[in-house]
C-alpha cells in the first residue's frame, strides 16, 4: 500500500487553513480534479517525495489566492526559498558542468547525470513558486572541481552534505506548511545524494566522511554559517 505523508502528519496540519481545499472547491470539475490529483489529495493524502515537490506550485498558488489580501507567502518564507534557490543554482550548475565536461566516467558519471536532473528540477520548481520574487542565478567558477573526477567526487560530497545542513537549519523557520513539506522532500533527497557519493568514493561508512557523517542526528546550520562556508569555496564569483 502506498504510504502517504498524512500517515505521519495529518491533512489538517498540512492544510491548516483549508486554502488548498477551498481553492479546489472553487474550480470547475476537471480543473479541480487535476489540482487535487497533482497535490495527491484525491487519494486521501498529500503524497510524499517527488509528488509533493511537483505539487508545490499548485500549493503555493492556493496559498496565495487564499491570502491575497495578506501578502501571500510570508516574506520570511520568500527569503528562505531564495536562500534555497541560490544553493540549488550552485548545485545544478556544478553538476551540469561536470556532466558536460567530459572528465567523468562509469558510476560517477551516472551519479552526476542523475543528480543534475534532480537539482535542475529543484531550481525550476523553486523559481515557479517564487515567480518574480526569485533571485537571479549568480555566476560560478568551480576551480577545476568539475573537470577532474577525484575533485568532483570530494566536492560533491561536501556540497550535498551542505545542502542537508542548510535545509535542516531552516526547517524551524518556515511558516507555510506546504513549503515546509516540500523542503522536507528535498532534504531527504540531498541526504541520499550525499550517501550515494560517499558510497561511490568508498568512505568509511562510520566515519566523519561517511554516509552518516554526523552520526544518528544531522546538524542544522544557520543561514550565516552556510553562506560563510559557500563563500569560503570561492565558487560564487558574481
Amino acid at each position: 500500500m502506498t504510504r502517504t505523508i498524512t500517515d505521519v502528519i495529518p491533512m489538517d496540519t498540512l492544510d491548516a487553513d483549508g486554502a488548498l481545499r477551498e481553492t479546489a472547491d472553487a474550480l470547475p470539475g476537471n480543473t479541480r480534479a487535476d489540482l487535487l490529483r497533482k497535490a495527491g489529495v484525491a487519494g486521501g493524502g498529500l503524497l510524499a517525495g517527488g509528488a509533493l515537490m511537483g505539487a508545490l506550485p499548485e500549493l503555493a498558488l492556493a496559498k496565495n489566492r487564499h491570502h491575497r489580501h495578506h501578502g501571500g507567502i510570508p516574506r520570511s518564507d520568500v527569503a528562505i526559498l531564495n536562500f534555497a534557490l541560490t544553493l540549488e543554482y550552485l548545485e545544478a550548475e556544478f553538476y551540469r558542468q561536470a556532466v558536460t565536461g567530459g572528465a567523468l566516467s562509469g558510476v560517477t558519471l551516472s551519479f552526476a547525470q542523475l543528480v543534475y536532473g534532480h537539482e535542475a528540477t529543484h531550481v525550476k520548481t523553486l523559481k515557479q513558486v517564487l515567480g518574480r520574487k526569485a533571485v537571479a542565478s549568480p555566476k560560478f567558477d568551480f576551480q577545476g572541481t568539475t573537470t577532474d573526477q577525484g575533485k568532483f567526487q570530494s566536492t560533491s560530497f561536501v556540497l550535498e552534505n551542505t545542502g542537508v545542513h542548510a535545509y535542516l537549519g531552516q526547517a524551524g523557520n518556515i511558516k507555510t506548511p506546504a513549503i515546509l513539506g516540500a523542503a522536507a522532500s528535498i532534504v531527504t533527497v540531498e541526504a541520499r545524494h550525499a550517501a550515494g557519493i560517499a558510497e561511490i568514493i568508498k568512505c568509511d561508512p562510520k566515519g566523519t566522511d561517511g554516509i552518516t557523517p554526523d552520526g544518528a542526528f544531522d546538524v542544522p546550520l544557520t543561514k550565516a554559517q552556510i553562506l560563510e562556508a559557500v563563500k569560503a569555496t570561492g565558487f560564487i564569483v558574481g
